[in-house]
């Protein structure tokens, strides 16, 4: 059976539409994808390889995990769906609401940045998508992506990522000063 996704207008309202994933998306429509970024209490983050034989990105390094919402997900039950098929872990993120959201063509993105200490060897990944796990910090991140083997996210993106595995909001500061 065909895997399908709500549709929605560029203000993020569902319009009452699906399609099936793999066509292309409708002019002026959109839809929605989650990354989810886990970092252990030292401050890595979890990466997963993709497998050799993924259609995109095949046997790179990525984010803990990603995909697109299916029809009747929000961004919270889509990211917890993920985490659970990708890495075998019920991640609950009850009170959680994004990190940020990119905009990409054809759609929106929403990150969640959590904390989490995770014995990556009582993973169960899944064969389909995840071929190995394992934490690595900001700098190996960046080296794997100049020498590429990682996917070539911009480097300021994964620097606001570990910002905000530790912080909300756009301040330095929590005061609010003149």
């Amino acid at each position: 059976m065909a895997e399908l996704w709500d549709l929605y207008n560029e203000d993020r309202e569902k319009i009452g539409r699906t399609m099936e994933r793999g066509k292309p998306i409708p002019e002026g429509c959109c839809h929605l994808v989650i990354h989810v970024c886990v970092f252990d209490g030292g401050g890595r983050m979890l990466i997963q390889q993709r497998q050799p034989f993924k259609e995109d990105w095949s046997n790179l390094w990525d984010l803990t995990v990603g995909g697109s919402a299916i029809a009747g997900d929000t961004g919270r039950t889509a990211a917890e769906r993920e985490c659970l098929e990708e890495l075998g872990y019920p991640l609950s993120l009850k009170n959680e609401r994004p990190s940020l959201t990119i905009h990409f063509d054809g759609g929106f993105d929403d990150i969640y940045c959590v904390r989490r200490d995770i014995d990556i060897s009582s993973l169960k990944l899944q064969f389909e998508e995840v071929q190995a796990v394992k934490w690595a910090d900001k700098n190996e991140i960046f080296a794997m992506i100049d020498s590429g083997e990682f996917i070539p996210y911009h480097k300021a993106l994964i620097e606001l990522l570990f910002l905000s595995s530790t912080q909300r909001g756009t301040h330095m500061r929590e005061d609010k000063k003149g």
